[in-house]
């Protein structure tokens, strides 16, 4: 098992979209700062010129994830050996997949992927999972550090709720000894101390903090 290179703490998502306000890399790079001076524990981004202008820009960790919006299959998270190669190229300390049983686009298994990025790359894997059976084995297939990051976002895990689901990450956190990133609609300081003393290594948070937009459209609908 390889190491985790950051400490237990906020682990924060600087990702923005086309056609959105906040996309370009430069932008991605200005949030990655403030995360940094806010006291954030590493940073995570999802494409390589994204993540480059945030390897030139902090020194925290970085957490590589490629979004592969096109795909036709349903695993779209850093779904191939050169999607995975890519970000690695670009100086990403961890690597994040789809961690569900799932074949990748270029047909591989979950296993055969990890073992790509853990001898041909030197990286940690962060597997993002579904459900506690999609983590239990991920484990198996070798993962160094587990995200519930799809939690509602697979036909065959946990439903979609509102809000962090809480009752899969006590279950993970009951079964695996590997560290867990809480990860997924996290949206107040609140939940993610929630998370934290639950047992968590760390939490993962994305729009709540890097996405003016979706905070506005919150404070506006609290107003209405």
């Amino acid at each position: 098992m390889r190491t985790l290179p950051f400490g237990r703490g906020l682990i924060v998502t600087c990702q923005a979209y086309p056609g959105e306000p906040m996309y370009g890399a430069s932008i991605m790079a200005a949030m990655a700062r403030a995360a940094a001076e806010g006291g954030a524990v590493a940073v995570h981004s999802g494409m390589p010129e994204d993540l480059a202008a945030i390897r030139a820009a902090v020194a925290l960790p970085l957490i590589g994830i490629y979004k592969n919006y096109q795909s036709a299959n349903a695993v779209y998270i850093t779904d191939t050996n050169p999607k995975a190669q890519a970000i690695a190229n670009v100086g990403c300390n961890v690597i994040q997949i789809d961690g569900t049983p799932r074949l990748r686009q270029d047909g591989q298994s979950l296993a055969e992927q990890i073992a790509f990025i853990h001898a041909t790359l030197g990286k940690p894997v962060l597997a993002g999972v579904s459900c506690l059976d999609d983590a239990i084995a991920s484990v198996k297939a070798g993962a160094d550090a587990i995200s519930t990051f799809l939690a509602g976002y697979t036909t065959h895990g946990r439903p979609f709720i509102d809000g962090p689901d809480f009752e899969m990450l006590t279950q993970i956190l009951a079964h695996v000894s590997l560290p867990v990133i809480a990860e997924g609609r996290f949206k107040t300081p609140e939940q993610c101390a929630q998370a934290m003393q639950m047992g968590s290594y760390g939490v993962l948070v994305g729009s709540a903090i890097t996405d003016p937009r979706s905070i506005t459209k919150r404070f506006v609908a609290a107003l209405s």
